[in-house]
């Protein structure tokens, strides 16, 4: 099962968050927190990481805060979640370290690994944008292309 951190979570909230504010520049950490009933220091260093990795800029001052280092169309849902977890994996050999006692004869390393690019292809297809549209995501285009659907 892929499972996003909490952390990666918060991250995607805030981003979403500060997508949808055009008419205000810039949030703080306790807006953004409050506004998702996340603790304020938690979110203060997931809005840090991302600063950090260059998605967000954040800014002092009585006007300060934290917006979009770029346009939400130029970030995607793999930047983020890649900025704050690291690189995705799906297997625990997942790296090319030759660190388990099984990796000369698996037979099963290298089809995960595609299939973990093709995940991580698929989610640098959608752009922040296109996440924080209202409209359900659109079909990727790729074999693991997501759908949404909503019970009534």
């Amino acid at each position: 099962m892929l499972r996003l951190s909490k952390k990666a979570d918060y991250a995607l909230m805030a981003m979403k968050h500060l997508t949808g504010r055009a008419d205000v520049p810039s949030a703080s950490a306790r807006e953004i927190a409050e506004a998702y009933d996340i603790p304020v220091e938690l979110m203060a260093k997931v809005l840090q990481r991302l600063v950090r990795r260059g998605l967000l800029s954040s800014h002092q001052g009585t006007r300060g805060g934290y917006r979009l280092s770029r346009p939400a169309s130029m970030i995607s849902v793999a930047d983020i979640i890649q900025a704050i977890d690291g690189p995705l994996t799906v297997t625990a050999c997942s790296t090319e370290a030759e660190n388990c006692g099984q990796y000369s004869k698996c037979s099963i390393r290298d089809p995960l690994w595609r299939i973990k690019d093709r995940i991580v292809s698929a989610l640098a297809t959608c752009s922040l944008q296109e996440m924080s549209a209202d409209a359900p995501l659109e079909d990727v285009g790729s074999p693991l292309a997501f759908t949404v659907s909503r019970r009534s």
